[in-house]
This record gives C-alpha cells, structure tokens and sequence, in this order.
C-alpha cells in the first residue's frame, strides 16, 4: 500500500445544505461536506457544532429533512445503515462495538462468512482472508483470536479490516484516537495514510489539532450546526480554525496568569502500591499548579487515586497541610479539603441520570440535611450559584446532565467540588473530549482558581496543556517520577526524554 495522496478533484461524497431538525430542535442547519478520493479531510468544531448529526447522516442513522446527498456522483436518500454501506461509506467510532466471542475473522466477516461447497461456514478461507486484510493495513493481528481483551486500538483496525472487505471507498474516523497511546495513534495514521494511497477518502474528526495539521489535507469547520470554511492544511493556521470555530478571537488557549504561591498544601512522602508505582514524593503549595506529565501506563492516576482515598496504599504518607489522611478514605480527604476531577467525567464524575442541580449538589447534601430530609430551596441556590459562577450552559437546573455537552458536563463536575471550597483540587485530563472555546474557559477558570490560592494537582497527556498551565511538572515514567521540571526549564523534548525513560532530572 502506498501513502502518498492520490487526490483527485472529483468528489466521492458530497452532502450540500443538510437541514436536519427534532421537533422545535435544529440539530443541523446547514452540514455540507465534500469528500475526495486520495483525501483526509479533517471535520473541525466545538461540541454542539453540528459534528456528529452530520456524520450520523452519512452512516444512514438520520435521514436530511434537506439538502442534496450524492455518493460518486449519485444522488442517494439512506433510509438505513446498510444503504450507507451498500454505497461504500463506512464508519469508524471511538469505541467500536465487536462481538466478544467470536474471532477477528469472525467479527470481519460477520453475516458474510464464506461457505464451502456443502454450505458451511469455511473458518480457513475466512482466516485467510482476515490475513490478507491485515497484510494489506501492515499490522500484525490473529485472526483466530477472540475479540473479547482486544484493545481499543486493534479494535478499530478490526472494523477498517471490515470496511476494507465490503470495499468501502469512504471511510469517516469519528474521534477514533481519544482512548489511544501516542504508539496507537502513529499506528492509526499510518494506516490512514496507506488507505488514502489507495485512493480511499477518508473524513477524520477530531478535537486535537496536532493530529489534524499532521493528518489532514484539507479542513472543514462547522459551528452552531452550520458549514463555515473549508481550508487547505498547509495554506491555514491553528489561529485560523479556531477563529472559524468559536466565531471569535480566542485570546490564549492557555491563559496561565501569576500565582503567589504560599505554604504546602499536599505533601506525599514515599507513596507506594505494589506492582503499580513506588516512591513517589511530591509537594503542592497553595496557589500552584503542578501537572503530572507521562505516557499512557505510567501510573498518574493511580497515584491522584490513591492520594485521594479511593485506592490503598502500602507505604508512605499524604498530608493535606501537615495533617496526615488515612488511607483508602475519600471522607477523611474530602474533609481535609480534597476535591477530585476524575478522568471519566461520565462514569465516574457524573450520575448521568440525575439533573444538573442535583449533580451539582451532591458533595453538599449533608449540608442542606434537617432530620433527614433536604431543604430543596438551599440546594436550588448552592447549585444556582455555582453553575452561575461556571457559566454552564443548561436550560433549567432540572435539565439531565446526560443531555449536555462534554465542556458543560466537566464543568457541572468542577462546580461540584468548588462547592466544598476545596484547599487542593486534584485534576484528571481537565479538557479530555472538550472543544477549543469550552477548553480555553477550563484553563481560564483553573487559572483564576491558583490566583485564589488553591493548589491544583493537574494529570494531562496533552503535551500543549502541560506546558502552557503547569509552574512546575512532574513526570513519571514507569510508575516513578523520572523528572522534576520548572516552568522555565519545562520543555516538549524535556518531558518526552523523560517520559520514555531516556533522560530527565529530579
């Protein structure tokens, strides 16, 4: 397979002034789209922009109230999924959804397995052909293994290998490195690369816009549900598409102000569990930000887990201004002044099927307790107040938080723990899935909170973010702190040497 663009002029896929609406709802008031053979063109926007009712469209999900729809130069009308496939486009998602118990080959043959000729299922021939598949992609999979264990990763090479077989000449990438390792998403692009080579078009969304300038050949924007501009990568800017995409200049992604940074808050002294991280010691001072820097597995998480009670320890100390916590205690650390923004805002910040309010409220009930029945009025207020304060855009409080967007749902999350007004506010991926307008309020609010005086523990795997937010970082690496960096001295090349074990300082 060969990875230099074949693009040619003509389109393969083209959607003109999609208008797609849910009752009184406008979901999409003007998707349009061209997709190029030989092309990875990237689809850029804010959450709420229009993205995924457009891509939903071309998967055959949605129909288009209106609009003009064609696939190599044919008008079409999907009215289901297998039209979609039937005309060659086929969908990538961030967490596909294969069937466990059966085989790779299996999964990429599924309801079209090849027989032999009394009529059964012939598992050589489609072991063969799964092969071959992989071949082609240039990764090494069995396809005789069980689905079930596959990483995300390999999962999604499962479903190119899929699309590859139905003969697939549009292939839509929705979001598909958010769970990846920097090795996964090389891996991706690389195949990315040979299918395009091949002259397949390829549509790849993404919020990352390192991925976007290194992959992509042109760049659509949408926002609120409408086409912007479509741009040639190599003849646009980060600055440009930003400004598409929020309709306004973004001042700084990273607005890191000066912080007066006083007496330690968190102090760890010889953490350590078994078999996932050892000797770790850090220090947090008040009106700090300190980012835990490192690949994938290198255990920073586990590390703000463990820090704030919610897995056990089997040696060291974590002290909250001098006074130790008990381990495995979340209460003690709550009470000591601990708040805690996990990686999964949804499963694990949220309860998604509660409102907004309630979300909101949820680390203060105990306050608005009388003989065991909550005073509605005070926490109506409490979380009035500081969904105010974070500018999260609900309808009403009574609104489901399930029904908001991924920058309104973490901020429901932060709003929840600056209620119990914290002294240290521990931070997992602040802008993970968020758009770039959404993501510059984050830094903007994580920065006012260190001027404030509050100390941030901050874990980012997004290199811009670590080095734009953080006074200092701390990079681990293979569940050890490889590296100590001030902000002066902090640099992308600094952390990575560090990251993969081969350099650093501490």
């Amino acid at each position: 397979m060969s990875d230099t663009p074949a693009t040619s002029e003509t389109a393969v896929l083209t959607l003109s002034g999609a208008l797609k609406t849910f009752g009184p709802v406008i979901a999409l008031a003007d998707g349009t789209i061209e997709l190029r053979a030989g092309e990875i063109h990237a689809l850029c926007g804010e959450n709420g922009a229009g993205k995924s009712t457009l891509v939903k469209i071309l998967a055959g999900l949605y129909a288009p109230d209106e609009g003009a729809f064609s696939v190599a130069g044919r008008p079409v009308n999907f009215r289901s999924v297998a039209d979609s496939k039937a005309a060659g486009i086929s969908v990538i998602y961030q967490e596909p959804t294969l069937f466990p118990d059966l085989s790779v080959a299996e999964n990429i043959f599924i309801g079209r397995q090849p027989r032999n000729r009394i009529g059964l299922i012939d598992h050589a021939r489609m072991r063969d052909g799964a092969a071959e598949l992989f071949a082609r992609l240039g990764v090494d999979l069995d396809p005789a293994r069980t689905a079930e264990g596959l990483s995300i990763a390999d999962q999604q090479i499962i479903e190119i290998a899929k699309a590859i077989s139905l003969d697939a000449s549009v292939l839509v990438m929705d979001e598909p490195t958010a769970a990846l390792s920097g090795v996964e998403v090389e891996r991706l692009f690389t195949v990315a690369r040979s299918l395009r080579g091949d002259g397949a078009a390829i549509l790849f969304i993404s919020h990352r816009f390192d991925e976007v300038f290194s992959l992509a050949d042109r760049i659509t924007v949408m926002r609120d549900g409408r086409y912007i501009a479509t741009h040639a990568t190599a003849s646009t800017s980060i600055e440009e598409i930003v400004r598409d995409m929020v309709g306004r200049e973004v001042d700084s992604l990273y607005p890191k102000g000066e912080a007066e940074v006083g007496e330690p808050v968190l102090t760890v002294e010889g953490l350590q569990r078994r078999g996932v991280f050892t000797g770790i010691g850090l220090e947090v001072r008040a009106g700090e930000i300190v980012a835990l820097a490192g690949l994938v597995g290198a255990g920073r998480t586990e590390v703000a887990r463990a820090i704030f009670g919610i897995d056990r320890y089997d040696a060291g100390s974590v002290s909250i201004k001098g006074r130790k916590l008990k381990p495995g205690q979340p209460k003690a650390a709550i009470a000591a002044g601990v708040g805690f923004v996990p990686e999964d805002r949804r499963k694990q910040g949220l309860v998604m099927g509660l409102s907004v309010g309630r979300n909101t409220t949820l680390t203060l009930r105990d306050r608005f307790r009388t003989l065991g029945l909550i005073n509605g009025r005070a926490e109506q207020a409490a979380a009035r107040e500081w969904t105010t304060k974070l500018q999260v855009k609900a309808s009403t409080l009574e609104q489901p938080v399930s029904t908001l967007s991924g920058g309104n749902q973490q901020k429901v999350v932060l709003a929840k723990w600056l209620a119990t007004k914290p002294a240290l506010l521990i931070i997992d991926e602040p802008t993970r899935g968020i758009d770039v307008g959404t993501k510059s309020e984050v830094h903007r609010l994580i920065s006012e909170l260190a001027g404030q005086g509050l100390a941030i523990l901050m874990i980012s795997s997004e290199l811009p973010e670590v080095l734009g937010m953080a006074d200092r970082v701390l990079v681990m690496h293979e569940g050890r702190i490889s590296a100590e960096l001030d902000r002066s001295e902090a640099s992308a090349e600094a952390v990575m040497h560090a990251a993969t074990g081969s350099g650093g300082h501490r």
